[in-house]
């Protein structure tokens, strides 16, 4: 909480202009202060006007005076200090504020009807609840003195300083009530900002988390795609330029395959950025995407390459587009390790439907009988990519290998 007089802080705008814990809007603390000074101006000039024309007692010229000095103490000292600048201020006008009210009961009690306003200013004045009961108290008394002399004078009734104890205990009540006030207002406004600083940073941390999840997947979608079509490019080329001194025939086919290659990696590219499917599944069924892949992959390779859907059967395999997408990248990662790492002569993609009780899968296995390997020491980012995109949609890969034996890749993802 901002320093600064007590009540003030409740209802008063602070110097800086900040009310972040304060209980009452900008606009009802600046209401409030002008309500205040304006009431000051009234009882002054009611208590002058009755102290100048009434039928009183005392000396009119120290009335007068003291009236005239508690105004310019308010103007010079109390007015800045409810503002909360200089806290001395404040405790100068207090001193002043005690001593008027002394001489005001001393010399006329019936200006005591300014208690109405001077023990409110104690509270817009002092900055803990302490202080504003020692200095309530003090006013009190200064303002119970006088007239309980002259009641034991029997020059005052009793009720004269009755009233100004109980204005006392009703000032007390109040101060204290507000100082409940601003420590709930305190609370408040710690957990406002709290709860500010913690709903921040869950945002700057799903921010970072939804920047990782999105770089996470464009790295698969090219590794999956582009990459993929790239060494493509590359192999054909080299295979192009080594076949052109006596095989044009087979170096126009390989710029031909090297052109469909660049093209469909093209269109893969404008399908990234526009968050599509691939554009092997674009018009086109799972299977037809398959053998498509499978078609390319023999032209290219050279490796006799087939697709067999024979366990699939005529059912629909009722497969989202997000399985789908899976089952395809699946069957290009696999292809794509044949190429770099098999050394084989045939590969076999098969599609296959496998219904257990009420659930059923759908798997493609991609299997060559090339050099193997042992998967346990296998490292890259290929498969465990895949294995991300399978578990995404609840499906699994499973590889089996070993030296010299081939290698089976299986993706199998739930069909719902």
């Amino acid at each position: 909480m901002s320093s600064g007089p007590l009540l003030s802080r409740a209802v008063v705008p602070s110097a800086e202009g900040q009310d972040g814990d304060a209980p009452l809007s900008e606009a009802g603390r600046r209401w409030t202060a002008r309500v205040l000074h304006g009431a000051f101006v009234l009882l002054v000039a009611i208590a002058g006007a009755v102290a100048l024309f009434g039928d009183i007692d005392a000396s009119r010229p120290v009335l007068l005076a003291v009236l005239a000095t508690w105004a310019l103490a308010y103007a010079f000292l109390g007015g800045p200090a409810i503002s909360g600048r200089e806290p001395w201020r404040a405790t100068a006008f207090l001193v002043v504020h005690v001593a008027v009210f002394a001489v005001l009961a001393w010399h006329q009690p019936s200006l005591l009807f300014l208690m109405f306003l001077g023990y409110p200013l104690v509270w817009f004045l002092v900055e803990s609840a302490g202080s504003g009961v020692l200095w309530t108290l003090a006013l009190a008394t200064a303002g119970v003195a006088g007239p309980a002399l002259a009641w034991t004078r029997g020059e005052e009734p009793l009720w004269g300083p009755g009233q100004t104890l109980v204005g006392m205990v009703l000032s007390l009540a109040m101060g204290l009530w507000v100082t409940r006030v601003l420590e709930h207002s305190q609370q408040r406004a710690a957990l406002i900002r709290e709860l500010e600083s913690t709903r921040a940073e869950l945002a700057r941390l799903h921010h970072a988390q939804g920047m990782a999840a999105e770089r996470e997947r464009l790295a698969r979608e090219v590794h999956d795609t582009l990459a993929q079509g790239y060494t493509s490019i590359v192999v054909l080329a080299q295979t192009a330029a080594a076949a052109l001194p006596g095989e044009p025939g087979t170096a126009r086919e390989r710029l031909a395959v090297i052109e469909e290659v660049a093209r469909e990696n093209l269109a893969e590219a404008r399908a990234m950025v526009a968050a599509f499917a691939p554009v092997a599944l674009d018009s086109a069924t799972l299977v037809e995407a398959l053998q498509r892949l499978a078609e390319r992959f023999g032209r290219e390779t050279g490796i006799a390459t087939r697709v067999d859907t024979a366990a699939l059967g005529d059912v629909d395999a009722g497969l989202s587009r997000a399985e789908e997408i899976v089952l395809l990248r699946g069957a290009q990662e696999a292809l794509a390790n044949v190429r770099r790492h098999a050394s084989a002569t045939a590969v076999v993609l098969r599609v296959s439907r496998v219904r257990a009780g009420e659930a059923a899968q759908v798997s493609v296995h991609v299997e060559d009988d090339g050099v193997g390997f042992d998967p346990a020491a296998a490292t890259g980012v290929g498969l465990a990519g895949l294995r991300d995109r399978a578990v995404e949609v609840g499906g699994d890969v499973e590889v089996s290998s070993a030296p010299g034996e081939g290698t089976r890749v299986t993706v199998r993802v739930p069909v719902r």
